[in-house]
């Protein structure tokens, strides 16, 4: 939305009003007349270093991060270029507060915060109509779309239309981490009612109020929606967020051979953990092949990294089924074995020949798993008789508490190192601060899907693959965890840093993006050298031309 002659740009107060084009105070003083802004600013014109370093002493005077989140959020909606140059300057100081676990504090109260709105609703009321409403965005070319329904934001449940917090999130992290240009982004919310009672009898509430649409119903306007958007936006990823299992696995298995989309919940999830494993593996000196996992928690983040485990087995010379039986699910109601009547269909290939056990200490006991992964969302269920079983049976276990936000984890990094004597190899889905046990400080890494999604959004951008597909999260995991020093493994780092993840993020880019060009799946001439390609496409900010 970069104006091309005066007869495009606004002027004056709408020019100051338009997040894409406005400077604040960095208006050169030899312009403002010529564009009306003359009067309205201070007499001194700013750099954009300077308006960096001022939100910089803005943000320490706040005392909680939800306040700074806010102010970041307003200047988001004020001045687009200064946003993405203040998270810029210090990634791993900012993606905490744009995202999690930030944001998941923001999405429970997005109705009592909300000030500028961002992204678009579609309200389940507008059936018949959302490509004519969709049609409204002001930008013609949309390449990536992250859509919720708010069904299951984080580990927080059903937030609604509160869930908007998280595309607007994701798609921020999109541009700060991998450059992808925030003009091509559209964050989308699908408002189908919400079966949260404090929501529907808060008078503050702004989505639907009423229940939950389901069935053939919610199918046909998912339908419709996906239609809409593939007719407007021809080029278009679409990414699907924070539906529950009862959807997600549906939808993803509806579409992805139909379009190019993914769910990063379930893909994006697993290719982090299948890349903290690969890191893993080095500490230990153990191949995959030869590992046992056993998932707290049996939904659809359970299935998707267990499956992508399996691919990635499958590549290292293991059967499908092999592969699969090394891959354990536990539940609410136990082990998952064939037994069982409970049993729903994507969670089969995981549900194996055993007796039925209730307890997860005992189900490690008698799985004797090499590493075990949370995705329960419920917190402090990796307790010390957990961690000291995966010890007694393992010389470094693998300990993934994955899920967010921290209020949600399964343990805490100091719980893992401090049960386990230090032999733990540990990652989390939010940020836990180092640990010292003696004379040695372990450095706890984030799986966080960052590490994912933002490099898959660049190398969709680069190749216009008209597909996403699983062989390419396995090798953005390599691609991640290739990049992971000795140094940073003697830490326990089984993570690049995340002071780097712009770097480390178009690296993975290109790894995604060779292997489309490799595979048939780029709709785009293969250039020369795919780095530079991919390094010229990524936005940094800096102010257009008025």
């Amino acid at each position: 939305m970069t104006a091309s002659s005066d007869q495009t740009t606004p002027k004056g107060v709408a020019l100051l009003h338009n997040p894409i084009l406005n400077r604040g105070s960095a208006f050169a003083v030899e312009d403002r007349a010529r564009l009306g802004v003359e009067g309205f600013l201070p007499p001194v014109a700013d750099t954009l270093e300077t308006q960096i370093a001022r939100v910089h002493l803005q943000l320490a005077q706040l005392d909680n991060d939800l306040q700074k989140y806010l102010l970041l959020s307003d200047l988001q909606a004020r001045n687009q270029t200064l946003f993405y140059a203040v998270l810029m300057s210090d990634p791993a100081m900012f993606m905490p507060l744009v995202y999690t676990p930030t944001v998941g504090e923001a999405c429970q109260k997005f109705d009592h915060v909300l000030r500028a709105t961002r992204g678009m609703y579609l309200p389940i009321t507008l059936k018949g109509r959302l490509k004519e409403v969709l049609s409204h965005w002001p930008q013609s070319d949309v390449r990536f779309i992250v859509v919720t329904d708010g069904e299951r934001i984080l580990g927080l449940g059903d937030l609604g239309v509160g869930g908007m917090g998280i595309p607007v999130g994701k798609l921020s992290l999109y541009t700060v981490c991998a450059g992808v240009p925030p003009e091509l982004t559209l964050p989308i919310t699908l408002d189908v009612g919400t079966n949260t009672s404090a929501l529907l009898e808060d008078p503050l509430y702004l989505g639907l109020r009423q229940n939950r649409v389901r069935g053939a119903e919610y199918d046909a306007f998912i339908d419709e929606f996906v239609t809409a958007v593939t007719e407007l936006y021809p080029r278009c990823c679409l990414q699907w967020e924070d539906f529950a299992n009862i959807n997600a696995v549906p939808i993803l298995e509806r579409y992805r051979d139909k379009i190019c989309t993914y769910n990063d919940d379930i893909q994006g999830t697993a290719a982090v953990a299948v890349a903290g494993i690969y890191g893993a593996l080095r500490i230990s000196k153990q191949k995959l092949t030869d590992q046992t996992f056993l998932f707290l928690g049996g939904g659809s983040a359970a299935t998707g990294i267990a499956e992508l485990i399996s691919q990635a087995m499958v590549l290292e010379g293991a059967t499908i089924e092999e592969a699969r039986a090394r891959n354990w699910l536990f539940d609410v109601n136990g082990l998952m074995v064939n037994s069982r009547t409970d049993i729903a269909g994507f969670q089969k290939p995981f549900a194996h020949d055993h007796a039925p056990v209730s307890s997860f200490v005992e189900a490690i006991e008698a799985i004797r798993p090499t590493g075990i992964v949370g995705v329960s969302t419920v917190p402090k269920l990796f307790n010390q008789a957990v961690i000291q079983a995966m010890s007694k049976i393992n010389e470094r276990p693998i300990i993934f508490p994955y899920s967010n936000p921290t209020s949600r984890s399964e343990c805490t990094a100091d719980e893992a190192y401090r049960w386990s004597e230090g032999k733990a190899i540990f990652a989390s889905g939010s940020p836990f601060a180092p640990v010292t046990l003696g004379d040695k400080t372990f450095v706890p890494g984030q799986g966080n899907n960052v590490y994912i999604f933002p490099a898959m959004g660049m190398a969709v951008l680069a190749t216009q693959a008209r597909r996403v597909t699983e062989a390419m999260f396995i090798v953005a995991a390599k691609a991640v965890a290739e990049q992971v020093t000795d140094a940073d493994l003697d830490k326990g780092l089984i993570y690049p840093p995340q002071s780097d993840i712009r770097k480390a993020s178009l690296h993975v880019a290109v790894r995604i993006a060779e292997y489309v060009f490799d595979n048939g799946l780029a709709q785009v001439q293969r250039p020369a050298d795919i780095a530079a390609h991919i390094a010229a496409l990524a936005y940094l900010p800096a102010y257009p031309p008025v």
